[in-house]
């Protein structure tokens, strides 16, 4: 039977199940529960916060961050282009206006030098992401921040563990937030954290992450607040992946410098940077071809997909999305269109051995050789 390769899979090879099981011997399996507060304790002595706080998913924790931060009705946020939805999408759920970002061209992050023009009297703050693991050039952004009075959030959903200049990624800007979603370096199933130093924020977060409860008042609610919460049981699991989050990210860094060894003389291909100023901690591991359009891309991916290899477009722009598309003029973007439109991620878990990731990389070479020169190859 052909080795099937996919993209992700958890590595559940700790105590995950130990601590699972306590939850169900002592009953404590909803939104209370010892695991939480060690879990949340565990994850700010991590990134280095005051704060670690949980909730149910990293979209609602993009959403409590952004309302903690006073984010309403007509306001703007600036983000990139290049990002999973949900970036997005929080900006919209406060009934604000997200205004989109191209990337720059070596990290695929949002170009510091492109944020100043977008800002107007209606821009409430920025949410910057570390895309694919590499941290974003935070001095400068950290700097249009305080010149204009904006915030800044991190969206660190892919790059739990990545640094930026010696500093943890969650630590940076006013706040941050991370997805623990199955295929994210480490994980609760769903599961999501906000990150601060500030004490008002943290407070205003876990005000609205139940239901809006006053902490001194049991069912008074001064505010509509939302169900936003983690239970012990997933907060158990995230507690034994935090004791082996070293081993999870050097295993995907590992996977990506076999890739790199694998694959670096291959000219058809660019491959991932790793900037001076940071550590990358290769959430995925990613190429992108050279030449070609999108459907080259995906012929690529179909011929792997063929060979028991799976892989992944990169996100599509949030411009391009039916929802976002109307916002902004689509030759604004134009490294964005080009690497989302040929880039792609491969298999990228923490236990492929390096036989496993040189098998993928003779195919990814043979499939290329393959294709080349056919009509999917752009001529121009």
């Amino acid at each position: 039977m052909k080795k099937m390769y996919p993209v992700a899979i958890p590595v559940l090879n700790g105590n995950e199940k130990k601590y699972v099981m306590e939850c169900l011997d002592s009953t404590w399996i909803s939104s209370n529960g010892s695991y939480i507060e060690k879990f949340e304790q565990g994850f700010a002595d991590f990134c280095g916060t005051k704060h670690a706080i949980s909730c149910s998913n990293g979209t609602t924790a993009l959403h409590l961050a952004l309302l903690a931060h006073g984010v309403e009705w007509g306001d703007e946020v600036i983000i990139p282009t290049l990002t999973f939805v949900a970036t997005a999408n929080a900006v919209v759920y406060c009934g604000a206006q997200p205004v989109f970002v191209d990337s720059e061209s070596e990290t695929w992050n949002m170009d510091p030098e492109l944020i100043e023009s977008k800002i107007t009297p209606r821009t409430k703050g920025i949410i910057v992401v570390h895309i694919y693991g590499h941290p974003t050039d935070m001095d400068p952004i950290m700097g249009i921040a305080r010149k204009h009075g904006l915030f800044v959030i991190e969206d660190a959903a892919e790059a739990v563990g990545a640094q930026y200049k010696g500093r943890m990624v969650g630590s940076i800007g006013h706040s941050a937030t991370f997805s623990l979603f199955g295929n994210k370096i480490i994980t609760t199933g769903e599961g999501g954290m906000i990150t601060t130093n500030d004490d008002r924020i943290a407070d205003q977060i876990r005000l609205l992450r139940g239901q809006g409860q006053d902490p001194q008042k049991r069912y008074w609610f001064p505010v509509i607040g939302y169900n936003y919460r983690m239970t012990n049981m997933q907060a158990a699991v995230g507690c034994a992946q935090l004791e082996n989050i070293h081993w999870h990210i050097e295993q995907r860094i590992r996977v990506a410098m076999l890739y790199q060894q694998f694959l670096e003389d291959d000219t058809r291909l660019t491959l991932p940077v790793q900037k001076e100023w940071a550590l990358n901690v290769f959430w995925m591991s990613s190429i992108i071809l050279k030449e070609g359009t999108s459907q080259y891309r995906d012929q690529v991916m179909l011929q792997l997909m063929e060979r028991g290899i799976e892989s992944r477009p990169f996100f599509y722009p949030m411009h391009t999305l039916p929802p976002y598309r109307k916002l902004q003029m689509e030759e604004e973007f134009p490294v964005v269109n080009r690497i989302s439109a040929l880039g792609m991620n491969v298999p990228s878990y923490g236990t492929l051995l390096e036989d496993d990731v040189k098998y993928i990389c003779m195919n990814i070479k043979e499939v290329l050789d393959r294709l080349g020169g056919d009509e999917y190859r752009d001529q121009s």
